[in-house]
């Protein structure tokens, strides 16, 4: 191990770490940037972001643990999670993960545009075609797995970020994948560089959403 990547280990994802991965989501949840002060509830962002994957599809969801002393607080400093069958993955957080969900957080009224942010993701927890769609565009079909990764600046810089995205593209490619799509903020620069490195091309520009597809072939 070097000393960039020392007191860090990549390991499975455990039920224990929910509120460890809940935190990364929230503090890289603008863009890769603190979303701390932007949502109410703590807790929605990781209910639809990464929540999902630890609890349905544990087998393809990687923690990246800090030991803490001279790298900082010990614990869940990031995570690589993902779905090898993107459309039956999202059928099965329809069906199992959202119905709770639904019955914890009312579905908004009212004018959209007065939403808080909070309110914005609940009507998600409601009308998940947007976050959970039952198809996938054709230019993303070719790449049936998907994946999300997000570290704490205190992890980034160290090249972990390539070492669990290299871990769970391998998981991905042995279990089968012919190929894997994320999403990306179109503002986030930094991250979509990141991507490219790693071999990720774009496929797919959402202006309404203001995201970027990349997918990266595996076979």
């Amino acid at each position: 191990m070097s000393r960039a990547t020392a007191g860090f280990r990549i390991r499975a994802s455990r039920p224990g770490d929910v509120t460890g991965l809940y935190r990364v989501c929230l503090a890289t949840g603008d863009a890769g940037a603190d979303a701390r002060g932007l949502y109410d509830d703590p807790e929605l962002l990781g209910h639809l972001y990464v929540g999902p994957y630890a609890a349905l599809e544990p087998e393809h969801a990687l923690v990246l643990e800090a030991a803490g002393g001279p790298v900082g607080e010990a614990g869940v400093a990031g995570y690589a999670v993902g779905a090898l069958d993107t459309r039956g993955f999202h059928a099965l957080v329809r069906a199992r993960w959202l119905p709770p969900l639904r019955r914890r957080y009312p579905d908004p009224r009212g004018d959209p545009a007065r939403w808080t942010p909070d309110q914005r993701l609940m009507h998600l927890l409601h009308h998940p075609g947007e976050a959970f769609p039952a198809a996938l565009p054709e230019a993303l079909r070719p790449y049936p797995s998907h994946l999300h990764i997000d570290l704490l600046p205190s992890a980034q810089g160290r090249g972990l970020g390539r070492a669990v995205m290299q871990r769970l593209l391998e998981t991905l490619r042995r279990d089968g994948s012919d190929g894997v799509h994320l999403g990306v903020a179109a503002a986030n620069v930094r991250a979509i560089g990141f991507y490219e490195h790693l071999g990720f091309v774009p496929l797919l520009e959402d202006d309404e959403a203001g995201a970027v597809w990349m997918g990266l072939a595996l076979r």
